[in-house]
């Protein structure tokens, strides 16, 4: 069965300070159809989403390292409650515990990915996430 593409060509940004792991990323959801922009540093991420709010036109979708140069993840997903509230934010970690799961739960993130992950994991949580459907991806994660 092939991948079904989406009706709408959605906008996701991806921050990610690993080039590897960005560029991976980024080639993944853009063969699924996805219009794809990609930033290395928290900073980066949160210009980018000012200038996206200023010509009113977020992202649909937040893809963050949650470690990053700058600002974490962490930071720019609160920064992003206060002034792009429904913009949704997926965050991927390799340093995932328990605490910080629950900061991002309680900030708003979707889903929270521990490094190593599954591509069709996060695939499966970013039609979720596109769909509207947060409460699975909250659920799986």
């Amino acid at each position: 069965m092939g991948i079904a593409l989406p009706l709408l060509v959605s906008l996701i940004l991806i921050a990610e300070d690993d080039i590897e792991m960005r560029r991976m990323l980024g080639a993944f959801l853009r063969r699924d159809g996805y219009s794809v922009e990609l930033v290395s540093t928290g900073i980066e991420l949160q210009e980018r989403l000012e200038l996206l709010a200023r010509a009113a036109s977020p992202p649909d979708l937040v893809i963050a390292d949650i470690q990053m140069p700058g600002l974490t993840g962490l930071h720019v997903l609160a920064w992003t409650r206060r002034y792009l509230p429904r913009v949704p934010f997926i965050l991927i970690t390799a340093f995932g515990d328990a605490r910080t799961h629950d900061r991002a739960r309680n900030l708003g993130a979707a889903a929270v990915f521990d490094k190593p992950f599954e591509m069709d994991d996060l695939r499966s949580h970013v039609r979720a996430v596109l769909r509207g459907d947060e409460q699975d991806a909250r659920l799986a994660t």
